[in-house]
């Protein structure tokens, strides 16, 4: 099992989807925290130990900018196609990588229609 915080732009359909197969999966609207800044966004997964998963390019470089900081597994969908049942389809790929993969945190990973970038921060 698996712990995620989907961000706002990521639909409940896909948290519900997620819960459905045996994760942990929490929505922003759920916890009326919509309106809450990208960066405390973030220390809220990590806080809560969740891979979280949006759409919103400022995750990346929020990550980069770290430096030292832990900071957790953040996935950013890029696709043409961007309703539930296609986010899903990826996402169902991304879980197969993050399950045998040793990535615990600072890292983003880029999925995009036809392929996956896993990058490690700090870069070295």
């Amino acid at each position: 099992m698996m712990k995620f915080l989907a961000d706002m732009c990521i639909s409940p359909v896909c948290v519900k989807w997620l819960r459905s197969i045996g994760h942990d999966a929490v929505h922003l609207y759920e916890q009326k925290l919509h309106k809450l800044p990208d960066c405390d966004v973030l220390h809220k997964a990590k806080d809560e130990n969740r891979i979280l998963l949006t759409m919103d390019l400022d995750f990346a470089r929020l990550v980069s900018a770290a430096g030292v900081d832990t900071l957790p597994i953040v996935v950013i969908f890029r696709l043409s196609d961007q309703r539930p049942l296609s986010i899903q389809s990826r996402l169902a790929v991304v879980l197969e990588v993050l399950k045998n993969c040793v990535l615990k945190e600072n890292a983003v990973i880029s999925v995009s229609d036809g392929r996956m970038r896993v990058r490690q921060f700090p870069i070295r």
